[in-house]
């Protein structure tokens, strides 16, 4: 048997591609809102079951104890993710803020109105509910910051800036950067 030896070029190794997208709604009270906003995130997501997020600390004035949950959040991966985050762009009308970038590659951004969304319809027993989608970034080769054994820092040539996310827009999703 003969091996294949695959060569990879320093382009290969700089490849942008979507890690994650997180998308997470905060209620700001536990039962039948939390409930509402759950399927809201269902609906959007394409079956996935989002997961509660609870509380950090008390605040009395707001009636929220420690744990409670007041929040829900679906993680997407792969071509689900893609196919969320080009959705997501289009509701902001292909224009994404250049401050929602941070230096590491990564941007934040935020929805409204979950209907603004193409391909969501408005559901009265749902309601609406504004949301945050957080998008990573990541190149080949990232896996060893977050391995077990033999855990690594990612070089500082490698790492993705600022200006490598807003190319890596423009050119995948023909977003603009104002």
């Amino acid at each position: 048997m003969s091996e294949q030896v695959i060569a990879t070029t320093e382009k290969d190794m700089k490849r942008i591609s979507v890690d994650k997208v997180v998308i997470n709604i905060g209620v700001g009270k536990s039962g039948e809102p939390m409930e509402k906003a759950k399927k809201a995130l269902v609906e959007l997501t394409g079956g996935r079951q989002p997961a509660a997020r609870g509380a950090k600390k008390t605040v009395r004035d707001f009636g929220i104890h420690k744990g409670e949950p007041i929040g829900a959040m679906v993680t997407l991966r792969r071509e689900p993710a893609i196919d969320f985050l080009k959705r997501v762009i289009a509701a902001k009308k292909n224009v994404l803020k250049e401050s929602s970038f941070d230096n590491f590659g990564n941007i934040s951004m935020g929805i409204h109105e979950h209907i603004d969304i193409p391909g969501t319809k408005y559901n009265p027993e749902i309601g609406i509910f504004g949301m945050d989608v957080n998008i990573v970034l990541v190149r080949p080769g990232y896996r060893i910051a977050r391995k077990s054994r033999k855990r690594a820092k990612i070089g500082k040539s490698h790492r993705i800036t600022k200006e490598d996310a807003i190319a890596f827009f423009k050119e995948q999703f023909g977003a603009e950067v104002a």
